[in-house]
């Protein structure tokens, strides 16, 4: 008798270890409001690694008809396979916002985060925002570019840094201008960095870094520049499928 009680308490043990184990289930979000606009308050445009967190957190904040946050609106985040949120969904809180912390993908280049609600009539109310993950050399590139380029490409200042674009002539264009750089080759861009902007017949307030940065650092800025175009650049003589 004694070994079977003992038996028996060893497996209720066991199943209460086991049930233990299992979480409860998270409780389903469910909407108290509903408002007419969504919009990103901060987080977008960020620069990142591939598999690690962004710098900042996203916040998205749903408003109403006048402008004014919802409290109690329910967004949800989905970005491309790979990307994580936490959380994925939540309530809007009492100033209309919701943040979630994002963690990139394993492959570098651009990503775009989406964060829904919906209004009062069950419509779907979409944002977008945009994020980078740089690779090593494109990483390396944007540490050289915030060192050597942005003080005068930037228009905007930071705690960091004063920038000089509002004292220049001629004014720089951000390396994120596509529809500029796009249309310059690497050659192009290498001989500009290294030269100056005479070598390409563009404004002499461009200096001249060759003796300052290397080969592979001109190549590593070109890399960052590449990832941050917008629109993407394409490379010459790849074809690219169209929906």
């Amino acid at each position: 008798m004694t070994r079977h009680l003992s038996v028996t308490g060893a497996l209720a043990l066991a199943l209460l270890a086991g049930c233990s184990r299992h979480k409860a289930a998270a409780p389903a979000l469910h909407a108290t409001a509903a408002g007419s606009a969504i919009v990103v308050s901060s987080g977008d445009k960020q620069l990142g690694n591939p598999g690690t967190p962004l710098p900042q957190p996203i916040v998205v904040q749903v408003n109403d008809d006048q402008g004014n946050g919802v409290t109690g609106a329910l967004v949800r985040f989905s970005a491309p396979a790979g990307v994580r949120f936490d959380p994925a969904a939540a309530l809007t809180d009492s100033s209309g916002q919701v943040t979630t912390n994002v963690t990139l993908g394993d492959a570098s280049g651009r990503y775009q985060l989406t964060a829904v609600s919906q209004d009062k009539k069950g419509k779907d109310l979409a944002v977008q925002a945009g994020a980078v993950a740089a690779g090593y050399q494109q990483q390396l590139g944007y540490e050289l570019q915030k060192n050597y380029c942005s003080r005068c490409h930037d228009p905007e200042s930071t705690p960091d840094q004063v920038s000089n674009y509002d004292n220049l002539a001629v004014k720089p264009h951000a390396f994120s201008e596509g529809d500029t750089f796009n249309k310059l080759s690497d050659a192009d861009l290498a001989a500009l960095v290294s030269h100056g902007g005479p070598a390409m017949n563009l404004s002499a307030l461009m200096p001249a870094y060759g003796s300052t940065l290397s080969e592979a650092d001109i190549r590593a800025v070109i890399a960052y520049i590449r990832l941050v175009s917008d629109p993407p650049y394409e490379p010459p003589g790849m074809v690219y499928a169209k929906r």
